[in-house]
């Protein structure tokens, strides 16, 4: 549909981030998991549009149609993005629904420019809270797990995202609610994104720390959250992020994987759109 600039310039050229804009009402925007694009959210944005909101979703840098420069993965900078799209389509009363590594620049975002501008948050399946295993967060995963993602993708990146995949969806446990087809479709997705961007995503979405961000949350906010998530484990994550975030809304979903928009379709769109309701 169409690309805008981002504020941040790479050899010289601003970089051009690809987005998708249907319907009317107040503008949801749709930001994507770590390693996919906006293609994922096929199966919500027919319903949302419908339900009578504007979505808008837009491809990572890196990932997608969009741009694929060689720096800016870290959080600091997708926010500033996300930021970008907003006050260059000068869009009000905003809703921003991030999943998985999304839902970290949903929580940068409103930690480094306020609320000014939205309505409603929703993090969905979010690498918010915190990842990381510390001595403060015992819940976290080791960062001997992200070496290990990093040295997988060095190695054979699209044998890595063979295996990411399924782990994505718990497969040989969903087999019933997702077919192989959509996820050989999600690993074209991944396979097509920046080798770069993949890899410096990992440090990003595994080690940031969102807690501060959280704590400055000021509006609705849902959180989503599968109690069978391999990917993103939920104590760490939804668990911790609902217990930060005051009056949040918290819905776990039983049963259900990291990629529950496709396994639990129905689920989670109930749940969006009960909560997009005015």
């Amino acid at each position: 549909m169409s690309y805008f600039k981002t504020s941040s310039i790479e050899n010289r050229e601003n970089i051009k981030l690809y987005y998708e804009d249907y319907g009317t009402g107040d503008p949801v925007i749709l930001i994507h998991g770590w390693p996919l694009s906006a293609q994922m959210w096929e199966y919500q944005t027919q319903v949302l549009v419908e339900a009578g909101h504007r979505v808008i979703a837009f491809d990572r840098r890196g990932f997608g149609r969009s741009d694929k420069p060689w720096s800016g993965y870290d959080y600091d900078t997708l926010a500033k993005d996300l930021n970008d799209l907003i006050t260059g389509l000068d869009l009000e009363n905003v809703t921003i629904v991030g999943f998985s590594m999304g839902g970290g620049e949903v929580s940068r975002y409103i930690g480094n420019y306020g609320t000014s501008k939205l309505k409603k948050a929703a993090l969905v399946s979010s690498v918010a809270a915190f990842m990381l295993k510390t001595d403060d967060n015992p819940d976290g995963v080791p960062q001997e797990t992200f070496d290990g993602f990093k040295a997988a993708v060095r190695k054979d990146r699209l044998a890595f995202l063979k295996d990411f995949g399924n782990n994505f969806v718990n497969y040989d446990d969903n087999k019933d609610k997702i077919s192989e087809a959509q996820v050989h479709f999600n690993w074209s997705i991944a396979a097509g994104a920046s080798p770069k961007g993949t890899l410096d995503c990992i440090t990003s979405f595994g080690t940031t720390d969102f807690r501060a961000d959280l704590e400055k949350f000021d509006i609705p906010t849902l959180i989503i959250h599968g109690d069978a998530d391999q990917v993103v484990p939920i104590k760490p994550s939804g668990e911790q992020a609902a217990s930060i975030v005051k009056g949040s809304r918290y819905e776990v979903i039983k049963g259900a994987p990291h990629g529950l928009v496709f396994t639990h379709t129905e689920e989670v769109n109930k749940i969006l759109i009960d909560f997009l309701k005015d």
